[in-house]
């Protein structure tokens, strides 16, 4: 009940954006993803089923975390994810130096009101390149001021949800 997944249609809707937009040139194969407010996994785990080579969860709510690390064991990619214990506003003390992620998910709850200072966070430690995307899972009621650190390439309504294809300013 403390949580909120993403549902399904959500999920399969940014994948069909990704694999079929002209405006987005990032793809999931050979990619790099940083999975942020991760739960139990679902874009992360999807990410790895499409090519991706590595994934890097951020999770650290105890029940999501323990059901996060069984689907990675049941589904044999241990040696492709790495799961971090940690908010991810933690970032800056998780090992990422030297890192270009392709993808990084922010799926924070909604009524989180900080999704600006992890975009600065996510600048400050230089883990993106010019061909980096940025997802944001939003409420669609939010009002969010992302745009005045992200150019806003795609976004998408889904029912209560928004979401955003960025890249970082």
């Amino acid at each position: 009940k403390s949580t909120r997944p993403l549902k399904d249609m959500v999920r399969e809707s940014i994948f069909n954006i990704l694999d079929h937009s002209n405006k987005i040139s990032t793809k999931i194969q050979n990619a790099k993803v940083l999975d942020l407010f991760s739960g139990t996994g679902s874009f992360g785990i999807e990410c790895l089923s499409r090519g991706a080579t590595e994934v890097f969860f951020f999770e650290n709510y105890h029940n999501s975390l323990k059901i996060l690390k069984q689907n990675i064991i049941s589904l044999k990619l241990e040696t492709k994810s790495t799961v971090y214990n940690s908010s991810a506003y933690n970032l800056r003390d998780a090992d990422l130096q030297n890192m270009i992620f392709d993808i990084i998910f922010l799926d924070p709850p909604f009524k989180d009101k900080k999704i600006q200072s992890l975009i600065e966070q996510i600048k400050k430690l230089k883990i993106t390149d010019v061909n980096s995307l940025l997802i944001i899972h939003r409420n669609n009621k939010s009002d969010d001021k992302i745009s005045q650190y992200l150019n806003v390439v795609y976004k998408k309504k889904y029912g209560l949800s928004k979401i955003f294809f960025c890249k970082l300013i």
